[in-house]
């Protein structure tokens, strides 16, 4: 699927972030349940969530220019942060709120009719949710899914306000609505934590899971057995995209042709290992030491430039390497 085709799902999320916060907005003023204008308050996260979501998507869907040769992936990142950074906020809100009705407990009104408003609200963050998570795993976009699992917080938010209220309207205790909203709140926090959490660490060009670094160490075992070596081999994940490099080692003795058609192979494996890598291969020869020293990412600038007189140097063991 096109990448700007992803804009219609923020779009579908921006249309339920207004529906909810109506619906929420009328289930609070008819009740004056802080727990439920807990409930409202997240939703305007999730609308600033959803706009930001919307534009990062674009950009994110932008081609590679001059500028950024790598592509605008990374863009869906800021989205994460911005909505993480909103949930933390609005959860201080709900805290302050909900403490000040702890200390001063208020009567709840229309009960039933604020609790069906709400459970409709819930109803309809839980559809657009499950449809938000399945298209951002299914396309690999980290802004859908952050969207997705803040709609499915909410959707479980709903429930605990809902049967705080209830159980108010049960038991006559005042104090369980600001009580439940404070537990609200610690959830916000946690999910906020995480999408946080998660971005930054895209942003700081993070390794690719323990399982796709595994497929692209058996697409390589196959060529360990024809004496070929590699080293150097990095990964890290940047939105949708994900980027491979590495530095393959064969006999000085093959000619450019041999060595080119073996690295066209290589790169072709891991591709099919990984469909959404961007492969980067460096060739270098088994016999020359200096390529023993070109491991880490920069390379030491003590290690001197091959001359006619180290060129016969006798090769480092590749096992102490």
């Amino acid at each position: 699927m096109d990448r700007k085709s992803l804009t219609r799902f923020a779009g579908l999320s921006i249309v339920a972030a207004v529906l909810t916060i109506a619906l929420k907005g009328a289930a609070y003023f008819l009740t004056g349940s802080v727990g439920l204008l807990s409930d409202a308050l997240e939703s305007f996260v999730n609308l600033a969530g959803a706009l930001m979501a919307l534009t990062m998507l674009i950009v994110a869907a932008r081609p590679p220019d001059e500028d950024h040769a790598f592509g605008h992936d990374k863009a869906e990142y800021f989205s994460s942060i911005f909505e993480g950074t909103l949930i933390l906020v609005a959860a201080g809100a709900i805290g302050i709120a909900a403490i000040s009705r702890l200390l001063h407990p208020r009567a709840l009104e229309q009960v039933g009719l604020g609790l069906a408003i709400s459970a409709t609200a819930a109803l309809v963050n839980l559809g657009v949710g499950l449809v938000l998570l399945r298209a951002g795993r299914r396309h690999y976009s980290i802004a859908l899914e952050a969207s997705a699992h803040h709609l499915m917080t909410d959707v479980w938010t709903s429930v605990g306000v809902l049967v705080g209220v209830a159980a108010v309207s049960l038991t006559g205790w005042q104090r369980l609505d600001p009580i439940v909203a404070l537990i609200v709140a610690g959830n916000i926090i946690a999910t906020g934590a995480r999408l946080v959490r998660r971005s930054v660490s895209g942003l700081m060009d993070a390794a690719l899971p323990p399982g796709d670094q595994q497929a692209v160490q058996r697409a390589l075992a196959r060529y360990c057995d024809a004496g070929v070596q590699f080293h150097a081999l990095r990964t890290r994940q940047a939105g949708a995209r994900q980027f491979v490099s590495l530095h393959v080692l064969v006999p000085g003795g093959w000619t450019v042709q041999r060595g080119h058609n073996l690295l066209e192979q290589i790169e072709a494996d891991i591709r099919g290992a990984l469909p959404r890598a961007a492969v980067f291969t460096h060739l270098e020869s088994l016999d020359d030491p200096a390529s023993w020293d070109d491991v880490e990412l920069d390379r030491s600038t003590a290690t001197p430039p091959k001359t006619q007189s180290n060129e016969n140097r006798p090769p480092r063991d590749p096992t102490s390497a």
